[in-house]
């Protein structure tokens, strides 16, 4: 029994609808197109009015407590102790604060500054990078750069350099490596190193496993804090978690 000529044309619309909607969501998540609306609070430690870049498409809703705790304690490890992730302040340091990050995000500007103040005040401090770019194209080229240039012992020259730009292009972080004194050919062959690719793949499933759906999100002891803070107040977290360790 053939389908009615009106039946097979509503057919083909839906088919068509469908193809649309995964083609569009599709390559929104390749060119890193996020939504500008701020996604639901995830721990009691979020601000009010939370500053921060939402991830691409992101289904990461709120999760229970109990299941975030869960999951820093099993992945504490990677979190803190990841060959791959970049340390600055004291790498011995009694106290590790780690943030997810994109070069593009200018609330991860705005905080960078607060960021290099901490590990200058306080000696204690272990800064571990997740870099995690999640805005466009420019941000995970920097991100590759930025992590191939830790072969030449230049990622904290290069980092600054690159959160010092209003906005991060192919173009600028080029100019950026140069200007740090980056050996660029090398530089360039270091950016596909599996090294570089297992950071960032390791940032995305940690992002994942821990509901942090946006940059700047910060991991101190078992706090999870989301967005940008007053410098007063990331600096209790970090007297609460190195009075929870001593403790």
């Amino acid at each position: 029994m053939q389908m009615p000529e009106r039946g097979r044309a509503r057919g083909r619309f839906l088919l068509l609808c469908i193809i649309t909607a995964v083609f569009l969501g599709s390559g929104a998540a390749l060119l890193g197109v996020y939504e500008p609306d701020t996604p639901l609070s995830l721990t009691p430690t979020d601000s009010d009015n939370p500053q921060f870049s939402p991830a691409a498409n992101s289904d990461v809703g709120p999760a229970p407590i109990a299941s975030l705790s869960a999951a820093l304690a099993r992945r504490r490890s990677d979190l803190e102790r990841d060959p791959n992730a970049p340390v600055l302040g004291n790498p011995d340091g009694d106290v590790t604060v780690v943030e997810f990050f994109d070069y593009n995000c200018p609330f991860c500007k705005k905080v960078a500054a607060d960021m290099k103040r901490l590990i200058a005040e306080d000696p204690g401090v272990r800064l571990v990078y997740r870099e995690w770019p999640i805005i466009n194209r420019g941000s995970r080229f920097a991100a590759r750069a930025a992590l191939a240039a830790r072969r030449q012992g230049k990622y904290e020259e290069l980092h600054w350099a690159l959160m010092a730009q209003p906005r991060v292009t192919e173009t600028s972080t080029l100019q950026a490596a140069r200007a740090v004194g980056l050996d660029m050919a090398r530089l360039q062959r270091d950016m596909n190193h599996r090294s570089v690719g297992r950071h960032i793949s390791l940032s995305m499933d940690l992002a994942r496993t821990l509901a942090v759906n946006g940059t700047p999100a910060f991991v101190i002891g078992d706090v999870i804090k989301r967005g940008v803070m007053p410098f007063d107040e990331l600096r209790q977290y970090v007297r609460d978690a190195r009075a929870a360790t001593a403790g």
